[in-house]
């Protein structure tokens, strides 16, 4: 029987499903996964009612600090009410994608610090460091796939599962954990649009590709005009 998992904020339990426990390595795109736990930190934020998501914008409703460090650096570099910022309130898809390494690095810290997550550091070509962070006890990471799976079962029947669900699906996460076949990953795809916060993610995760396929494009040639 696995031990109940800790509390845990939503960008802290979608690290845990997305990261192999033992090898600390993601189950999917690298910056995918940045983006997702940008745009799930905002979600912590709304769900505690710090801000909410206003025609593609975060709007900061109450600066008061919450207890978690986190989620409190996140909603200080956030404009206060009334105040605003040059341009008014930040854009959700450019702020996802700006922050995105930077919030994923200071949760990362937080669960090595609560001894949740182990930090590795690896040299590619013996030269570059690079970290991975597997699991301090992997079965804290089943716990939570355990959790993910039993909300799964029921539909995910309360908002914070089906944001869970819909950033799973918007970084392609859902193949790695999902256990309800491609059914319940057609259902959980469908929740990408009704969650703002997955929404701006997943716009990010489709630019990325569409900024592959392109550079793909040209470096084959087919974006030459030469020929007879």
């Amino acid at each position: 029987m696995t031990p109940p998992a800790p509390e845990l904020t939503l960008p802290e339990e979608l690290l845990l499903l997305a990261l192999d426990p033992r090898r600390g390595k993601p189950y999917c795109s690298g910056r995918s996964l940045e983006y997702g736990t940008a745009g799930a930190v905002l979600r912590e934020l709304e769900l505690q009612g710090r801000v909410t998501g206003q025609g593609g914008r975060i709007r900061v409703l109450n600066p008061l600090a919450p207890p978690d460090p986190l989620l409190a650096q996140v909603l200080g570099s956030l404009s206060a009410p009334g105040t605003g910022r040059p341009g008014g309130d930040p854009d959700t898809r450019r702020w996802v994608r700006q922050t995105g390494r930077y919030v994923q690095e200071l949760c990362l810290e937080h669960l090595v610090h609560r001894s949740v997550l182990r930090r590795e550091t690896h040299r590619f070509l013996g030269l570059l460091p690079y970290h991975r962070h597997p699991a301090a006890d992997p079965a804290l990471s089943l716990a939570v796939r355990d959790r993910f799976a039993a909300a799964e079962t029921a539909g995910f029947p309360d908002p914070r599962s089906r944001t869970l669900a819909a950033l799973v699906s918007a970084i392609g996460l859902s193949g790695a954990v999902a256990r309800g076949g491609l059914r319940q990953r057609w259902t959980m795809q469908g929740l990408v649009d009704e969650e703002w916060t997955a929404h701006a993610v997943h716009r990010n995760v489709r630019q990325d590709r569409a900024n592959r396929r392109r550079r793909s494009h040209l470096s084959s040639g087919g974006g030459s005009s030469g020929g007879d």
